[in-house]
């Protein structure tokens, strides 16, 4: 069974207990303004181009076979759409300039990498998170690999919106150990807006996931002028008063990465680029504070 990731980063200390290995898959069903990872939205390769690193030797040009590169005005330009992600010009290019993000792994392949950790995760106390994207968005590969780390005794972690279908959670429960959920805005219509899916069957997952008894802990992203209102953290609240069994809320101070949406040519909405203030973090921890929970700044 294949899957296509973007990243694995080893020797992680977030994202999980102890020392982690976080495998990073591809594709998303929500488009979330501030998302610290647009290069795994889309499930496919997609070419990322770096302009402090171009020298102008057109060999990326020549060597196109789709005739999807060019110059302008000196401004370097892909043709997306012309773009087969075949990845012969970022081989052509000397500097690394360009850069294919994506690219499909057997499970098998993947176990094999993450069983080199396997004594660093005994030590530690660690293991493997899937993150993404949205590690739910390819069920039957997260599912496998989930499967074959359990098999190994590897703590398994995944990190999710958990925008997917009651049917596909439940295949994959048995297999994690900890959920951490983010839960970014309340109300509906706000989250329509600044995600494009509805918050529904997310709220209803999570509160699967708490009746059931999972390890979940919550994380909230903290997104100036979005997430941060009064309303929607007071909102926050509420609703995770009603949950029995969340102990702990992680926040997540928002990140500008401007630059990455430049580097795959696409749009970036975030109206804001400074992260929310020590003071506001603070206000947003003695509240969550206050119904009795475990709240730490960062995962």
């Amino acid at each position: 069974m294949d899957g296509i990731i973007f990243d694995v980063q080893r020797y992680a200390i977030h994202d999980g207990p102890g020392v982690r290995t976080i495998v990073f898959l591809k594709g998303c069903p929500l488009r979330c303004w501030w998302c610290q990872n647009p290069e795994g939205i889309l499930s496919k390769p997609q070419l990322m181009y770096f302009k402090s690193k171009c020298i102008h030797c057109h060999k990326c040009i020549y060597s196109c076979p789709v005739d999807a590169i060019m110059f302008s005005d000196d401004e370097h330009y892909i043709d997306r759409v012309k773009c087969i992600e075949c990845k012969v010009c970022v081989e052509a290019c000397p500097t690394g300039a360009l850069k294919l993000v994506g690219r499909m792994v057997s499970v098998e392949g993947l176990i094999r990498d993450l069983e080199r950790d396997v004594l660093l995760y005994d030590s530690s106390n660690g293991g493997v998170t899937f993150s993404g994207g949205e590690p739910l968005f390819q069920p039957e590969f997260l599912r496998e690999a989930l499967r074959r780390c359990v098999e190994l005794n590897i703590h398994t972690c995944i990190e999710t919106s958990g925008y997917a279908s009651r049917s596909v959670l439940e295949s994959i429960t048995s297999y994690v150990d900890l959920f951490l959920y983010d839960l970014k805005l309340v109300n509906d219509e706000d989250h329509r807006k600044y995600t494009g899916v509805s918050n529904r069957i997310i709220k209803e997952n999570l509160k699967f996931l708490v009746e059931k008894g999972e390890n979940v802990v919550i994380r909230f992203p903290v997104i100036p002028t979005i997430t941060d209102t009064e309303e929607n953290v007071f909102s926050l609240m509420e609703f995770l008063s009603l949950l029995r069994g969340v102990e702990e809320v992680d926040l997540l101070p928002f990140h500008d990465v401007e630059e990455k949406y430049r580097y795959l040519g696409v749009e970036y909405k975030m109206p804001i680029h400074n992260p929310p203030s020590r003071e506001k973090l603070i206000w947003i921890k003695e509240k969550l504070e206050g119904l009795g929970l475990y709240v730490k700044v960062g995962g």
